[in-house]
């Protein structure tokens, strides 16, 4: 069996108001991702200045810090950060080719996010194992 390049691997994105929300998440995530590769994760939550909201600079950087080359998901917890992402995607140079914003629950869907990626599955399966997360049930 063939061990799966970190080079390669989707990166995810979180995008959160909070930073400490978007790094607790990050970090959780990746914990539960169990012995797959390592998956690139970054946080980006807040301002600049360590407010709460978000800031494209730092969705920006963050993606360029997950980019390996295989594209980036981006996953949000509330409205505005939805459309700074999408401001962002608009634009066209702000973030790495293949960069998608992920229809997805903010914790499971960054979950589900890391834990399909670390297998190196593509973008596409990335997104929609996120998104699947809409399913999960509790009771």
């Amino acid at each position: 069996m063939s061990e799966v390049s970190d080079e390669k691997l989707v990166g995810i994105v979180l995008v959160s108001h909070s930073a400490a929300v978007a790094a607790s998440v990050a970090e959780l995530a990746q914990g539960l991702s169990g012995g797959g590769a390592s998956v690139p994760v970054a946080p980006a939550g807040g301002t600049e200045s360590g407010e709460l909201g978000t800031s494209a600079e730092l969705i920006a950087a963050a993606a360029a810090s997950v980019d390996r080359g295989a594209g980036v998901a981006v996953l949000t917890d509330l409205g505005s950060a939805v459309l700074t992402v999408k401001a962002l995607l608009a634009e066209g140079d702000e973030l790495p080719e293949n960069t998608q914003l992920v229809d997805a629950p903010f914790l499971e869907g960054a979950v589900a996010a890391v834990v399909t990626a670390s297998t190196g599955a593509d973008l596409a399966a990335v997104a929609a194992a996120a998104s699947e997360a809409y399913g999960y049930r509790k009771v």
